[in-house]
């Protein structure tokens, strides 16, 4: 296990970079206004009167194109897809699919949140719109102990939300898996360093829902959170393939 410092740096590196979050910002990860509930772990999501969608033997990850679909590395056994509603919305379906020889299998699904404002294929410091693209998974973290986790995990004080934000959002960093974007790998999730700089953001997290939109994170149930670090193994190599459904099919 990966132990993170809980030092006075370290709590103002998280509080200056968490989550796309500036430092002046009163909420992390979202505002207070709700956009849709969460419901847990379910299945695929199918709405009545639909017949329902295969979820096994799948060529490719479905309502993913080429563009994007050739970005996910050729060694990759699991992804996780997240299916934004809209450009403008905060709404998502998160997916876990896994590959069994050259198919691809739906293991499990849930309903989660994205940044408040939507998705962008151009994310700067503060915009609250969650970056499209494809991303690998590696690290993890969060305040609470480590639940069995694959990736590695670093359990730290440091992972708290400040209890001057919305009580809502106190538990939003209880378990957060760290999207390679704009980061650098191997390292803590809630590491400030940003290799392309400031203003390309960074601190984009997979992490625990409040019930509404993010400031550019994604966001499903605890339940969903627990699944997700006692599955994704590193030697699966892991990835996030994220955005809104017509960014996704581009």
């Amino acid at each position: 296990m990966r132990m993170g410092a809980t030092g006075g740096a370290v709590r103002a590196g998280f509080l200056a970079a968490a989550c796309g979050v500036l430092v002046v910002s009163v909420f992390g990860c979202g505002g207070s206004g709700g956009e849709r509930g969460v419901k847990g772990d379910g299945g695929s999501g199918d709405r009545v009167g639909r017949a329902p969608a295969p979820t096994v033997g799948l060529k490719h990850i479905p309502d993913v194109g080429e563009r994007l679909r050739e970005l996910i590395p050729s060694q990759s056994r699991q992804v996780v897809a997240v299916y934004g509603e809209g450009p403008d919305s905060a709404a998502s379906t998160v997916v876990l699919y896994s590959k069994s020889g050259s198919t691809w299998d739906l293991t499990r699904s849930w309903e989660g949140h994205n940044g408040k404002k939507g998705w962008t294929a151009d994310h700067h410091e503060g915009d609250k719109r969650s970056p499209v693209g494809v991303f690998t998974l590696t690290d993890a973290g969060g305040a609470l102990a480590d639940p069995g986790a694959r990736l590695p995990y670093t359990q730290s004080d440091s992972f708290q939300a400040p209890r001057y934000w919305a009580e809502s959002h106190w538990h939003d960093f209880d378990y957060v898996i760290a999207v390679d974007y704009n980061r650098v790998k191997g390292t803590a999730p809630n590491d400030p360093t940003r290799p392309e700089g400031q203003n390309k953001g960074g601190s984009i997290w997979l992490h625990m829902d409040h019930g509404s939109g993010t400031s550019a994170c994604v966001s499903l149930s605890k339940s969903g959170m627990e699944y997700l670090l006692r599955t994704l193994d590193p030697n699966q190599h892991p990835v996030v393939v994220m955005g809104d459904k017509a960014a996704l099919r581009a």
